[in-house]
C-alpha cells in the first residue's frame, strides 16, 4: 500500500467514526430528553403545532400526538417546555386550572381529562407509621397541611412525629386545586416551597424521610408496574365523609383500582379528593385549522387512554359543551 493512500484512507476512517459517534451522542441526548425537548425537526412540507402547558401531563398528551400522527402525517404536533409567558407563542395551551374570565374571554376550550390529587408521604416516615392504616379525615389534612389562623388549637390531633411538608413555589394546577378544595389559597399551604414542576415535588419526597405532600394520581404511579412508585406511600382519606377511614376507603394499592373507584363514585360520596380539569385552549382568532383538527381528535379517540395514565374521564356535560363550543367556528365542521 502506498504512504499517501495509505495516509487518506486512516483519515477517511477516523473522520467517518467522529461523523458517526457525534449523530450517536445527539442520537441519546435527543431520545433522552423527551417530549419536552422538542428536537424532532419537522419533514418537508410537514404543517407544525407547537403545544405546552401542564409538565405532568405530557406524557399523555405525547401518547396522544403519537396516535394522532399515524392518522395525520402531515401534521406535527411538538410538546415544547414553555419558554415564554405569552402564550401566543404557542398554538395550544393545555392546563390544570381555571384561567382569569379576562383571559378565557379570547380562547377557546376543549376539556380532556380529569386529574385527582391525593396526599402522599415518604415511605419510611413517621407519618407513614402513624397514618398509612388509620388514614387522614379533612381536619387532620388541614392541620398537615395549611396555614389557618381560626384554627382551634386545642381540638388539633397532637401529631407524634416529625415532618415536613412540600409544596408548589409557582402558581400551578395542582397547588390551586389542592387549596381550593379545602376553602384555601394557594399561599396558604405551609411547608417548603419547591421551584420547578410537580415532579421536583415527587423528588423532594423521595429525598427526604420526613416529607409529606399532594400529588396528582399520574404522578404517584409508575405506568408499567401500576403500583405507586417505591418509596412513596398514598395517605388513604376519609373519602364518604364521616369522620373516619374505614378498610373499604383503602384502595390505593394499584393504579386501575384507584382510577375504578374513584370514577365510579357519586359527587356525594367522594370527599377529601380535589379532581381539577384538563383543558387545551386555542386562540379563537389565530387558532389554526391543524390545532383545531389534533384537539378534535384528542375528544373523539383520547378517552381511551385517560385511566393508563392516571386521569379519570371528563363529565360528559363538560366535553360536550367544549367539543361544541370548540367546533362552532369555521375551522372545523
Amino acid at each position: 500500500m502506498k504512504p499517501l493512500f495509505a495516509i487518506a484512507l486512516v483519515f477517511f476512517v477516523f473522520a467517518f467514526s467522529s461523523v458517526q459517534s457525534q449523530e450517536d451522542l445527539t442520537a441519546s441526548i435527543n431520545k433522552s430528553s423527551g417530549p419536552a425537548a422538542a428536537t424532532i425537526q419537522p419533514k418537508k412540507n410537514q404543517q407544525v403545532v407547537r403545544i405546552t402547558g401542564v409538565r405532568f401531563a405530557y406524557p399523555l398528551v405525547q401518547r396522544w400526538i403519537d396516535d394522532f400522527n399515524k392518522e395525520y402525517p402531515d401534521v406535527q404536533v411538538i410538546i415544547e417546555s414553555r419558554g415564554s409567558t405569552d402564550p401566543s407563542q404557542y398554538e395550544i395551551l393545555i392546563e390544570a386550572y381555571e384561567h382569569t374570565d379576562e383571559f378565557k374571554k379570547d380562547r377557546e376550550y376543549a376539556y380532556v381529562g380529569r386529574y385527582a390529587i391525593l396526599p402522599v408521604t415518604n415511605s419510611k416516615s413517621g407519618i407513614a407509621k402513624l397514618y398509612q392504616d388509620k388514614g387522614l379525615d379533612k381536619g387532620l389534612i388541614t392541620q398537615l397541611f395549611f396555614h389557618d389562623i381560626y384554627a382551634d388549637k386545642e381540638k388539633q390531633e397532637e401529631i407524634k412525629a416529625p415532618y415536613t411538608t412540600y409544596t408548589r413555589l409557582q402558581k400551578a394546577g395542582a397547588p390551586i386545586t389542592f387549596a381550593s378544595y379545602f376553602g384555601y389559597v394557594q399561599k396558604d399551604i405551609k411547608g417548603k416551597a419547591i421551584a420547578g414542576a410537580d415532579e421536583h415535588i415527587l423528588k423532594a419526597v423521595l429525598r427526604d424521610s420526613t416529607a409529606i405532600s399532594y400529588l396528582p394520581v399520574s404522578l404517584i404511579y409508575d405506568r408499567d408496574t401500576k403500583k405507586s412508585i417505591e418509596g412513596i406511600t398514598v395517605l388513604p382519606v376519609d373519602l364518604n365523609g364521616n369522620g373516619r377511614v374505614n378498610d373499604e376507603e383503602k384502595f390505593y394499592n394499584d393504579l386501575p383500582t384507584v382510577v375504578q373507584r374513584l370514577e365510579s363514585t357519586s359527587a356525594k360520596d367522594l370527599n377529601n379528593v380535589p379532581i381539577g380539569y384538563l383543558h387545551f385552549s386555542v386562540d379563537k382568532k389565530s387558532a389554526s385549522t391543524d390545532a383545531v383538527a389534533f384537539i378534535k381528535w384528542v375528544i373523539e379517540n383520547g378517552q381511551k387512554d385517560l385511566s393508563d395514565f392516571g386521569y379519570l374521564k371528563p363529565e360528559s356535560e363538560k366535553l360536550e359543551k367544549g367539543k361544541s363550543e370548540l367546533f362552532a367556528s369555521k375551522r372545523i365542521k
